[in-house]
């Protein structure tokens, strides 16, 4: 084996002790919005549920598969709170790295006018980081004589390690909404938890902080019978930020029933080096609704120099239980965001 791959594995572990971690961010979060910000949770006039499967680098070693699932339900006389239970696994091919978190969710709704509502919403749970470091390869393990791997090694580094941490995690989100348009803003990891391997360290997981927006305009009822019957064109953008990452995503779609196509720009308009790239990627998705199931599908395109990628998948489904109506004008919030 060549000394530059044990290097290259060497500094991949050592950067993972550092933990600079992201949160997983996903490209349809317009089809599932709790993904983003718990003041999502309940604004459905019913139970609504959904999973999603995000697949970024397929086919090669740097390969990262993430599952995201949710549950939520409006309750209360005229369902201004809502209660939810969410799911996010992630696993790394390269690393064994395995990352799984439960949540439960409260939001509560207020009218502001008879046009905009305001909700608040909280998210608390318990996140498992896994890490077998009994897997690693480092350079002690190897005769550079004959290339043959010895079984373990002695490296201080390794043999003081958790193969798993866990912490308690508490995150907050606030939205804005009426018929047409809706404006969010969340903070997650609010206790900052210490997500270090070591007994003795303390390595607290950044907040990630998101201002999301966006507007739905009618095509038919604005410009005339040229356009279908439903159809609505959804203007989006939402800026993220972690630690020293930061991202703004923004795009567009056309929706006519049963079906949604778009396409979002992923760009970094505060890069930190010569090397960052403003737009790092072009992200196409499409939806189609069959009575109350979405199904959703996205494809990201790199656009960076980091060579062939094989782009990032995206496969979503969701739904609607026992449909109800609270005030269902109220409620219109997810009509807004591409959903019929």
């Amino acid at each position: 084996m060549k000394l530059k791959l044990v290097l290259y594995i060497l500094l991949a572990s050592l950067s993972f002790f550092e933990v600079k971690a992201q949160d997983p961010i996903f490209t349809q979060y317009l089809l599932i919005p709790e993904s983003l910000n718990p003041a999502f949770t309940g604004t459905l006039a019913g139970g609504y549920t959904g999973i999603i499967h995000r697949s970024q680098w397929p086919d090669d070693t740097r390969r990262i598969d993430t599952e995201y699932a949710f549950i939520n339900n409006p309750i209360g006389p005229e369902g201004e709170m809502g209660l939810g239970f969410t799911i996010l696994n992630q696993r790394e091919v390269f690393t064994n790295y395995n990352y799984i978190q439960f949540n439960g969710a409260y939001s509560y709704s207020v009218n502001i006018n008879e046009e905009w509502r305001f909700r608040l919403g909280i998210e608390a749970g318990y996140g498992f980081k896994n890490y077998n470091f009994s897997n690693l390869l480092l350079e002690d393990q190897i005769n550079i004589n004959d290339g043959t791997i010895s079984g373990g090694s002695v490296d201080p580094s390794v043999s003081n390690n958790n193969d798993q941490v866990s912490f308690f995690d508490i995150s907050s989100g606030l939205l804005f909404y009426n018929d047409n348009s809706w404006f969010g803003a969340s903070l997650k990891h609010l206790n900052k938890p210490n997500i270090t391997f070591t007994d003795y360290a303390n390595v607290p997981l950044e907040m990630f902080f998101s201002v999301h927006g966006g507007y739905s305009l009618r095509l038919d009822d604005s410009i005339g019978s040229f356009f279908p019957e439903q159809t609505n064109v959804l203007l989006t953008a939402n800026y993220m930020r972690q630690s020293q990452y930061n991202r703004l995503d923004f795009g567009t779609a056309l929706n006519v029933n049963p079906f949604t196509i778009g396409v979002i720009a992923a760009t970094n308009p505060e890069g930190k080096s010569n090397n960052s790239h403003l737009l790092t990627s072009i992200n196409v998705f499409s939806s189609v609704q069959f009575n109350r199931f979405v199904l959703g599908y996205s494809y990201d395109i790199n656009t960076s120099k980091m060579g062939n990628t094989q782009g990032v998948h995206e496969i979503s489904l969701t739904w609607e239980l026992f449909p109800q109506c609270y005030r269902c004008d109220n409620y219109s919030v997810r009509h807004a965001m591409g959903r019929n």
